[in-house]
């Protein structure tokens, strides 16, 4: 089945988080690199180390990471100085297994420059140079009085041979570390262009949003007087004695003041959607009156056995009836209907702690690029101007709810379109009396 969604929200541009969450990742494997490497040194070549000081370094920045995963824990940003005062620590641990492994003579020197590196690419300048004081720190500190490593005598006969080969080792160590944390960092930004993307589209939907919900409220302003006008003078027709005895004319003014009336009902509508309606309270009812309340209106307008409601939401829920939700939805179906005149099938279920609308037809389902700009306003298979609003207004809606909404082609032919949304969001809140 070929779908198109708009989810919930787009994943937010957390560069703090995410960059504290690669540092904690290169760290846990600075700690078993290391580990891997006293173990080769000490036990395969059989140089003697100061273990003590070793593994308590190995020990700091285990606890590092633990307090690294408790910021992360809090689900607040992470700010620039978070990110160096760690980046710090690591840099002193550095130097203190340095100082007792050979000082400026242990080949792993170089990582300082790795340090360097991430500093540079993380941290604002003025911590990058922070960072780069303190390795020039570190490298001066380990010239005064280095705990020496003792060679065994294959080894102290060519010490340079023994220093080459730890340099090339921890090139290739810097190397690979490198790629995978840029790499990382490119991943990274991309996914932060996309979620500001994202978040510039919405303003400019939102906007839309606005500006449409300006023109519309105006609108409904300007005809609810003639409305109101038409409704009276219908109302005078049916009482006048030569019309009052005229049946077809009272069926045709019936059908007439049905009509006004559904116009009333529908400025009333938009002018609730736009925050206007004036001393009304919410409507209380229950997720599945509502639902059916709809299903009942657009059955009242087709062919009968056209509209097929399958509840399997189950347990029913109280809620406070949203007006904007059940216009959009009633434009899906009005659009379902469009296409698809002999049948129409809504289903209502339940997933967790979700309701999920799915409204389905037999039309000739979504083009490629209507899937592709789904919930884009003006994207359309009718058209005619202003067509593909219906899907727009809906995406926001049920966005503005905390939900998302999907559209697909059905494998038996035609059209799907799936609300799902939180209930939690719709619900009665307790205290709200009936």
């Amino acid at each position: 089945m070929t779908d198109a969604s708009l989810t919930i929200a787009p994943p937010e541009a957390d560069a703090g988080r995410r960059n504290m969450a690669l540092l904690i990742q290169l760290r846990w494997l600075a700690v078993g690199g290391q580990l891997a490497t006293i173990a080769v040194v000490s036990g395969v070549m059989d140089i003697v180390l100061p273990l003590p000081p070793l593994l308590a370094a190995l020990v700091v920045l285990v606890l590092i990471n633990l307090v690294s995963l408790a910021l992360l824990g809090r689900g607040r940003a992470v700010t620039n100085i978070e990110l160096t005062a760690v980046l710090l620590f690591d840099v002193a641990a550095l130097a203190w297994q340095l100082h007792h492994s050979g000082g400026l003579a242990n080949p792993f020197a170089s990582l300082f420059l790795l340090q360097v590196v991430i500093g540079a690419i993380l941290l604002s300048p003025r911590s990058s140079w922070a960072i780069v004081a303190a390795t020039l720190a570190g490298l001066a500190a380990l010239r005064m009085n280095p705990t020496p490593l003792l060679l065994p005598e294959r080894y102290a006969v060519d010490p340079l041979g023994l220093y080459l080969k730890g340099s090339l080792v921890c090139f290739v160590l810097i190397a690979v570390l490198l790629v995978a944390f840029v790499t990382r960092i490119s991943r990274n930004l991309r996914e932060r262009d996309a979620a500001l993307a994202t978040a510039r589209q919405r303003a400019a939907e939102e906007d839309h949003i606005v500006r449409m919900g300006l023109l519309a409220s105006g609108a409904a302003h300007e005809l609810g007087t003639p409305l109101s006008t038409l409704s009276v003078l219908i109302g005078d027709w049916k009482a006048a004695p030569a019309v009052a005895r005229n049946a077809e004319l009272q069926e045709d003014l019936a059908d007439m003041d049905a009509a006004v009336q559904r116009c009333k009902a529908i400025v009333s509508g938009i002018l609730m959607s736009a925050g206007e309606a004036r001393g009304e309270a919410p409507q209380l009812t229950t997720m599945r009156a509502f639902l059916t309340e709809i299903v009942e209106a657009s059955r009242a307008g087709r062919m009968p056995g056209t509209v097929e409601f399958n509840d399997l939401f189950g347990p029913d829920v109280a809620i406070v009836s949203d007006p904007a939700l059940r216009q959009v939805i009633g434009n899906v179906m009005d659009n379902a209907a469009e296409v698809s005149p002999d049948w129409i099938g809504i289903t209502a279920s339940r997933d967790g702690d979700m309701a999920v609308i799915e409204i389905a037809d037999r039309g000739p389902g979504f083009s490629d690029e209507m899937l592709e700009h789904f919930g884009q306003p003006y994207r359309s298979s009718k058209g005619r101007p202003g067509g593909g609003l219906g899907l727009f207004l809906l995406v926001n809606v049920a966005r503005k709810l905390g939900g998302g909404a999907s559209v697909a082609n059905r494998d038996a032919g035609g059209a799907l379109v799936r609300i799902v949304l939180p209930i939690s969001a719709i619900a009665r809140e307790e205290g709200n009396g009936s």
